[in-house]
Formats: C-alpha cells, structure tokens, sequence
C-alpha cells in the first residue's frame, strides 16, 4: 500500500479489447486511472486516500446521502466509459484493496469466475423495469373481474355483489398485485437472457411514495432490445392498474456474479 492510499477497483475486462485508456478516465477521487494486469484480464482502479476511502471513513461517509450519491455517480461513469467499448464485469461500490497486488493476486485467484461473467454479458444489456401500483384502480379492476353475474340480477342483489366484490378486492388488493407483479417478472425473463428480482424500493430513499410492486432486473441480448421494449409496453397496457417503467442501459451490475469486500 502506498502511505495514505488504498486501490478502489472499478471493473475487470478482458485484456486488449479496445477498451479506453484507464489513464484518460477520473475517479471517485479524482484521481487518475490506471491498468492493472494478470495474463488475459485487466483491472481499472485508481488509488484513494484512507482519510476519505478508509475503512472506518467510508462508514461514517456512506451516511452522508449526498456524498454518497456524488461517489456513486463518479464510479458508476468510469463504469460506464468503460462498458461502452465492450464488457466488463463492474465491480460494486467501494471495493477497496490494500494494493495492486493484491488486486492482481484477485485476477488470478477468480479468473475462472471472472471468464464466466465476461461470456454472460458479452453482447448484453441490463434493463431496469419497475412495476408501479394504483391501489384504487387495482381495487376498481379486481371488483369489477369478480362481480361476474351481476348484470343478471336485480338492481338492489347488482349493488350488494358489487359492493362485495369492491370490500373483497379491498381486504386482498396487495396479495393481488404480487401475484400480477410474478407474472409479469415470469413473462419478462422469457424475454430475456436473465432476470433477478430487486428489494423493493424504500421511499425514503428514492424521495418518491409510489407503490412499488417489482423491481426487476433483467440481462437482454442487444440484438433483441427493442423485442424486450416491446414486451414491457404490452405488459403496460396489459395489466390494469399497474404501471412499467423501463429504465437503462446499464452496466450489467446485477449479473457480473463476481463481487469482493474491502482486503
């Protein structure tokens, strides 16, 4: 470790492939990018200061929300440069290493695992879709399917069914929109090379009160980008009540499978 800085690793991508010189590319620190290498593979990283990358530092950091969000954009954009050129397995936020051998000693100790995520997301895209809930016109839409034979019944045994149906669809609207929300992940993943289910977003952390009923993931061949549009699309207009919103290109964070704490 050179006195009073640790390496921050940002991707690992195969070796001469026509990616960015790291050394044009700026860090969480605004420091200069470097290449560091192990046979076929190369890892971007850039060196930190412990007194802000630290540790215990980035503990009390990662609390300061606005801090956080400007090193999560800084890293997220040498990511980006990066995945335009061809894949890359990005690595998740602050995964720090003592130095560049132990960085190295990383490629050649995970190569294996390293080689696999390469091939998955070689010519891949991940997409973002998220699944917006209208609790009262998911409660209008389930009333309304489960009414059935009213139309046949007298004006006052219509009103009770219906008033039924809407007390009904009241007491189950959210077991109701998980099941609308399993189907349209089951429906989006044949669409897609792969798919993973998100935590669901804290709306006191997305600053929005929107009831969300998926947050789904999803690897896409870049060859069948606008098929995937279009079956997002269909599902929105498919589902009463329920609202998508396809977000992306982004770096294939979610499918990478090779993550690493601070060493």
């Amino acid at each position: 470790m050179t006195a009073g800085f640790a390496v921050w690793l940002y991707v690992v991508a195969p070796r001469h492939d026509g990616h960015p010189d790291p050394a044009e590319l700026t860090g969480v620190a605004g420091e200069p990018l470097r290449a560091v290498v192990s046979d076929d593979l190369t890892a971007v990283v850039g060196s930190v200061p412990l007194e802000v990358f630290g540790e215990q530092q980035l503990r009390r950091n990662f609390e300061d929300l606005d801090w956080l969000e400007a090193t999560a954009r800084a890293h997220d954009a040498v990511v980006s440069a990066m995945v335009r050129s061809g894949p890359v397995v990005p690595l998740r936020l602050a995964t720090v290493f003592h130095d560049d051998n132990r960085v190295r000693a990383l490629l050649g100790e995970r190569r294996a695992e390293f080689a696999a995520a390469l091939k998955l997301v070689s010519g891949r895209t991940e997409w973002g879709v998220r699944a917006y809930g209208d609790r009262a016109a998911l409660t209008a839409a389930v009333a309304g399917a489960r009414i059935g034979e009213a139309g046949t019944m007298t004006p006052g045994a219509a009103y009770l069914a219906r008033r039924r149906a809407q007390l009904s669809a009241q007491e189950t609207v959210e077991r109701d929109a998980a099941q609308q929300a399993d189907e349209i992940h089951d429906r989006l993943v044949r669409h897609a090379v792969a798919g993973r289910r998100q935590p669901l977003t804290d709306p006191a952390v997305s600053g929005r009160s929107d009831w969300v009923v998926l947050n789904g993931t999803y690897l896409v061949d870049d060859d069948r980008t606008e098929d995937f549009s279009a079956t997002v699309a269909t599902l929105d207009a498919e589902f009463a009540g329920i609202r998508l919103e396809l977000t992306g290109p982004w770096p294939p964070y979610s499918f990478a499978g090779v993550q690493r704490g601070s060493e």
